[in-house]
Protein backbone atom coordinates (compact mmCIF):
# COMPACT_ATOMS: atom_id res chain seq x y z
CA UNK A 1 0.00 0.00 0.00
CA UNK A 2 1.46 3.61 -0.93
CA UNK A 3 1.40 5.92 1.63
CA UNK A 4 1.75 9.90 1.58
CA UNK A 5 4.05 10.19 4.74
CA UNK A 6 6.81 12.82 5.18
CA UNK A 7 10.69 11.65 6.07
CA UNK A 8 13.24 12.60 8.11
CA UNK A 9 16.48 11.38 8.75
CA UNK A 10 18.75 12.56 11.67
CA UNK A 11 22.06 12.11 12.38
CA UNK A 12 24.48 12.99 15.44
CA UNK A 13 27.33 14.52 12.94
CA UNK A 14 30.65 13.55 14.24
CA UNK A 15 29.62 10.27 16.49
CA UNK A 16 32.70 8.00 15.04
CA UNK A 17 35.24 10.67 15.66
CA UNK A 18 33.82 11.18 19.40
CA UNK A 19 33.90 7.51 20.05
CA UNK A 20 37.34 7.44 19.07
CA UNK A 21 38.63 9.89 20.93
CA UNK A 22 36.25 9.98 23.98
CA UNK A 23 35.60 5.96 24.10
CA UNK A 24 32.60 3.95 23.62
CA UNK A 25 31.09 5.00 27.57
CA UNK A 26 31.17 8.35 27.09
CA UNK A 27 29.98 8.18 23.47
CA UNK A 28 26.94 5.95 24.87
CA UNK A 29 26.13 8.50 27.50
CA UNK A 30 25.64 10.94 24.53
CA UNK A 31 23.47 8.46 22.30
CA UNK A 32 21.51 7.79 25.24
CA UNK A 33 20.52 11.72 25.91
CA UNK A 34 19.83 11.76 22.03
CA UNK A 35 17.32 8.73 22.09
CA UNK A 36 15.84 10.05 24.70
CA UNK A 37 15.15 13.78 23.71
CA UNK A 38 13.97 12.42 20.52
CA UNK A 39 11.43 10.28 22.28
CA UNK A 40 10.11 13.51 24.43
CA UNK A 41 10.06 15.58 21.13
CA UNK A 42 8.75 12.91 18.87
CA UNK A 43 5.87 12.34 21.68
CA UNK A 44 5.21 16.30 21.63
CA UNK A 45 5.06 16.45 17.89
CA UNK A 46 3.37 13.70 17.06
CA UNK A 47 5.64 11.88 14.76
CA UNK A 48 7.01 8.50 15.28
CA UNK A 49 10.46 7.21 15.36
CA UNK A 50 10.30 4.48 12.63
CA UNK A 51 13.96 2.88 13.64
CA UNK A 52 17.06 3.64 15.66
CA UNK A 53 19.89 3.93 13.15
CA UNK A 54 22.89 4.09 15.58
CA UNK A 55 23.88 7.35 15.95
CA UNK A 56 20.85 8.67 14.34
CA UNK A 57 17.23 7.86 13.46
CA UNK A 58 14.49 7.40 10.88
CA UNK A 59 11.17 9.50 11.52
CA UNK A 60 7.49 9.27 9.63
CA UNK A 61 5.26 12.14 10.29
CA UNK A 62 1.27 12.00 8.73
CA UNK A 63 2.26 15.85 7.36
CA UNK A 64 5.74 18.03 6.88
CA UNK A 65 4.57 20.84 9.63
CA UNK A 66 4.84 17.74 12.23
CA UNK A 67 8.12 16.69 10.99
CA UNK A 68 9.56 20.26 10.32
CA UNK A 69 8.79 21.12 14.00
CA UNK A 70 9.78 17.46 15.56
CA UNK A 71 13.28 18.40 13.08
CA UNK A 72 13.67 22.11 14.70
CA UNK A 73 13.06 21.20 17.98
CA UNK A 74 15.30 18.19 18.56
CA UNK A 75 17.98 20.48 16.81
CA UNK A 76 17.41 22.58 18.97
CA UNK A 77 17.20 20.66 22.40
CA UNK A 78 20.34 18.40 21.14
CA UNK A 79 22.64 21.39 20.73
CA UNK A 80 23.13 21.50 24.46
CA UNK A 81 22.75 17.77 25.71
CA UNK A 82 25.00 16.40 22.88
CA UNK A 83 27.80 18.90 22.78
CA UNK A 84 30.27 18.64 21.49
CA UNK A 85 28.25 17.04 18.32
CA UNK A 86 25.54 18.62 16.63
CA UNK A 87 22.50 17.11 14.54
CA UNK A 88 22.59 17.12 10.82
CA UNK A 89 18.61 16.22 9.23
CA UNK A 90 16.92 15.51 5.91
CA UNK A 91 13.34 16.12 5.24
CA UNK A 92 11.21 14.74 2.43
CA UNK A 93 7.53 14.15 1.49
CA UNK A 94 5.80 11.99 -1.06
CA UNK A 95 4.36 8.87 -1.14
CA UNK A 96 5.79 5.30 -0.05
CA UNK A 97 5.01 2.05 0.19
CA UNK A 98 4.59 0.72 3.49
CA UNK A 99 6.81 -2.47 3.65
CA UNK A 100 5.58 -5.36 5.13
CA UNK A 101 3.83 -3.03 7.70
CA UNK A 102 6.22 -1.37 9.56
CA UNK A 103 9.03 -0.38 7.06
CA UNK A 104 8.90 2.29 4.11
CA UNK A 105 10.43 2.15 0.40
CA UNK A 106 10.17 5.16 -1.62
CA UNK A 107 12.12 8.09 -3.47
CA UNK A 108 10.67 10.30 -0.15
CA UNK A 109 12.59 8.03 1.90
CA UNK A 110 15.93 7.92 0.01
CA UNK A 111 15.79 11.99 -0.75
CA UNK A 112 15.43 12.33 3.03
CA UNK A 113 18.49 10.02 3.82
CA UNK A 114 20.51 11.58 0.76
CA UNK A 115 19.92 14.98 2.22
CA UNK A 116 20.99 14.16 5.91
CA UNK A 117 24.37 12.48 4.57
CA UNK A 118 24.85 15.97 2.74
CA UNK A 119 24.16 18.12 5.19
CA UNK A 120 26.80 19.98 7.58
CA UNK A 121 26.15 20.54 11.26
CA UNK A 122 23.21 22.06 12.70
CA UNK A 123 22.12 22.07 8.78
CA UNK A 124 17.50 20.88 8.33
CA UNK A 125 17.41 20.40 4.41
CA UNK A 126 14.59 19.83 2.33
CA UNK A 127 13.65 19.94 -1.24
CA UNK A 128 12.25 23.62 -2.57
CA UNK A 129 9.94 21.42 -4.41
CA UNK A 130 8.42 19.20 -1.66
CA UNK A 131 7.99 22.55 1.05
CA UNK A 132 4.49 22.79 1.66
CA UNK A 133 3.68 24.41 4.90
CA UNK A 134 6.44 25.86 7.65
CA UNK A 135 5.17 25.82 11.38
CA UNK A 136 4.72 29.11 12.73
CA UNK A 137 8.58 30.34 13.73
CA UNK A 138 11.03 28.41 11.18
CA UNK A 139 11.97 29.84 7.81
CA UNK A 140 13.27 28.84 4.84
CA UNK A 141 16.49 30.01 3.25
CA UNK A 142 17.82 29.01 -0.17
CA UNK A 143 20.98 26.18 0.20
CA UNK A 144 21.34 25.96 -3.38
CA UNK A 145 21.40 22.75 -6.17
CA UNK A 146 22.66 19.60 -4.16
CA UNK A 147 24.09 16.60 -6.60
CA UNK A 148 22.09 13.87 -4.39
CA UNK A 149 23.43 9.98 -5.21
CA UNK A 150 20.47 7.99 -7.20
CA UNK A 151 18.74 11.47 -8.29
CA UNK A 152 19.02 12.48 -11.63
CA UNK A 153 20.37 16.01 -11.84
CA UNK A 154 20.38 18.63 -9.27
CA UNK A 155 17.90 19.20 -6.80
CA UNK A 156 17.37 23.14 -5.19
CA UNK A 157 17.21 22.83 -1.56
CA UNK A 158 15.78 24.82 0.90
CA UNK A 159 18.48 25.36 4.78
CA UNK A 160 15.47 25.59 7.58
CA UNK A 161 15.88 27.65 10.40
CA UNK A 162 14.17 29.07 14.06
CA UNK A 163 12.36 27.77 16.14
CA UNK A 164 8.49 26.29 15.93
CA UNK A 165 6.11 28.15 18.39
CA UNK A 166 4.48 25.49 21.29
CA UNK A 167 0.83 26.16 20.33
CA UNK A 168 0.89 22.75 18.64
CA UNK A 169 2.47 20.56 20.72
CA UNK A 170 1.06 17.53 21.95
CA UNK A 171 0.49 17.71 26.28
CA UNK A 172 1.46 14.16 26.50
CA UNK A 173 2.30 14.79 30.63
CA UNK A 174 -1.18 14.45 31.97
CA UNK A 175 -2.04 11.55 29.71
CA UNK A 176 -3.06 9.17 32.28
CA UNK A 177 -5.44 11.14 33.80
CA UNK A 178 -7.40 11.44 30.98
CA UNK A 179 -10.77 9.17 30.22
CA UNK A 180 -10.64 6.62 29.53
CA UNK A 181 -7.69 5.87 32.32
CA UNK A 182 -8.20 8.68 34.61
CA UNK A 183 -11.56 10.11 36.85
Amino acid sequence: MRVPRTFAFVDLSGFTNYTAAFGDDAAGRILSAFRAIARDVASERGVRIAKWLGDGCMIVAMNQTDCVAFSMELEARATEVCAPLSLRVGIATGHALLFEGDDYIGSAVNMAARLCDVAGPCEVLIPSMQLERLPAGVHANPHGALELRGFPGAIEVFELSGQPDDSDKRDTSELWTRAPFGI
